[in-house]
């Protein structure tokens, strides 16, 4: 079945765009939320008008995700925590303090877009990946040291 979103759907599509789904998605998921609509052969060449705006609006998108992503490759940030005698830090550093980081950096991201490989409890130099969509990951490094 054919759908028109009206509101994006994550891991499914943006708002405007048309795409595939299984009738049962649709009928029980997208339809009951006022999600999207069913585009129909008579309504085929309404949406199919909006549907063109939605793929300029995406090349848009594209093309600052691709900038922001090419200022968060050369990114070194550094932050301070306190620390254990034995070189431990006494908390974790946490995906609210990288985005404060990257925001003094005019750099815009989410805490959930922030992926650790593993918690940061140490000092030290670690490698940190932005999860600004499926294709573009940049990573930056983060240096742990001593208050």
């Amino acid at each position: 079945m054919k759908i028109y979103l009206l509101k994006d759907i994550e891991q499914v599509g943006i708002a405007g765009e048309i795409i595939q789904v299984r009738d049962g998605f649709a009928r029980n998921f997208i339809f009951p939320r006022k999600l999207g609509v069913q585009v129909t052969v008579a309504n085929a060449p309404f949406f199919n008008g909006k549907a063109k705006s939605v793929e300029e609006r995406k090349a848009v998108i594209a093309s600052k995700t691709s900038m922001l992503a090419e200022k968060i490759k050369g990114l070194t940030l550094k932050i301070k925590h306190k620390v254990h005698d034995d070189g431990k830090l006494y908390a974790a550093v946490s995906a609210g303090e990288i985005v404060d980081l990257l925001a003094a950096e005019e750099v815009s991201v989410a805490k959930n877009q922030i992926v650790f490989d593993k918690s940061i409890k140490e000092l030290g130099s670690y490698e940190i990946t932005i999860k600004l969509s499926n294709k573009l990951q940049p990573k930056l490094v983060l240096k742990v040291m001593a208050e």
